[in-house]
C-alpha cells in the first residue's frame, strides 16, 4: 500500500524525493503561452484594475495596452510547477515564500520560459520525515527566434518534501534529519499550525518596482538547464 509520504503532489506514486533535490539542480518547467482570454478573465474575476481589464483605458496610457495581473502570472507559474515537478515529486506543504517580484509586463500572447533552481536544502528540524528546499521560480519572455529576452518574473520560496523511505534508499541510512546544534536555519514554522498550501501564494503588485522598472535589461537568463529523469506529468 503507497503510504502519504510516498505520493506525488497530484497524488500519484512519487518518483523524486527529498535526496534528489540537490542545490544546483535546475528543473526546466516548459514554456507557457499566455492565453488572452483567460488572462482577462482572471483579472475580472480576482483584479479588476482597468490596465488588466479595460482595453480602451489600457491602451490610451503608459501601458500601451492590457497587462496580466501579476496574480495571474504567477498562476501560471504554479501551474508548471506542479505539472513539470510537484506531479512526479514526494511533496508536501509549503512554509512560503521569500520574494516575489513582476520584473516587466506579460501580455496576451507571451510565450514565458518556466524553471526552477534548487538554492538549498536540508532535513527539515521541525517536521521529521520532511526535508526543505529553497526554490528560485523563474519566468523568461521569449523572442519571436525561441531566445529569452526578458526576466518577467522571479521567486523563491521554499517547499517541503519527503525524505525517501528507508526500504527504497540503497545505503539503508535512516536519516532523522535532526539538527544537532538546535538550529532551524531553514525557517520551518516550529508551531505545526497553519499549514501553507504548496508552492508560493503571491502578492499582487502588477507594476515594476522602483528598483527594476518595465523594459529594465534582462538577467538570470539560464545558461544551462539539467531536466530530472522521468515523464513530465
Amino acid at each position: 500500500m503507497t503510504t502519504s509520504a510516498a505520493r506525488s503532489g497530484t497524488g500519484t506514486p512519487a518518483q523524486l524525493f527529498f535526496e534528489d533535490l540537490v542545490p544546483g539542480l535546475t528543473v526546466d518547467l516548459g514554456v507557457v503561452t499566455v492565453d488572452g482570454d483567460e488572462m482577462v478573465a482572471f483579472a475580472r474575476r480576482f483584479d479588476p484594475q482597468w490596465y488588466h481589464v479595460d482595453q480602451e483605458l489600457a491602451a490610451a496610457s503608459r501601458h500601451g495596452g492590457v497587462i496580466a495581473s501579476g496574480f495571474y502570472t504567477v498562476s501560471l507559474f504554479m501551474r508548471a510547477y506542479v505539472d513539470h515537478l510537484l506531479s512526479r515529486a514526494a511533496a508536501d506543504a509549503s512554509p512560503g515564500l521569500e520574494e516575489l517580484r513582476w520584473l516587466a509586463p506579460v501580455r496576451a500572447g507571451d510565450r514565458l520560459a518556466v524553471r526552477v533552481d534548487v538554492m538549498g536544502a536540508r532535513p527539515s528540524t521541525a517536521r521529521p520525515g520532511l526535508g526543505t528546499a529553497t526554490l528560485t521560480g523563474t519566468m523568461l519572455r521569449l523572442g519571436p527566434d525561441g531566445r529569452p529576452e526578458q526576466e518577467v518574473l522571479r521567486t523563491r520560496f521554499r517547499g517541503w518534501f519527503a525524505l525517501r523511505p528507508a526500504e527504497d534508499d540503497p545505503t539503508g541510512d535512516d536519516e532523522t534529519g535532526d539538527d544537532p546544534t538546535g538550529d532551524n536555519p531553514t525557517g520551518d514554522d516550529p508551531t505545526e499550525s497553519g499549514r501553507a498550501q504548496p508552492g508560493p501564494p503571491g502578492a499582487d503588485a502588477s507594476q515594476p518596482t522602483a528598483a527594476e522598472p518595465a523594459g529594465a535589461a534582462p538577467h538570470g537568463t539560464p545558461t544551462t538547464r539539467t531536466s530530472v529523469p522521468g515523464p513530465t506529468g
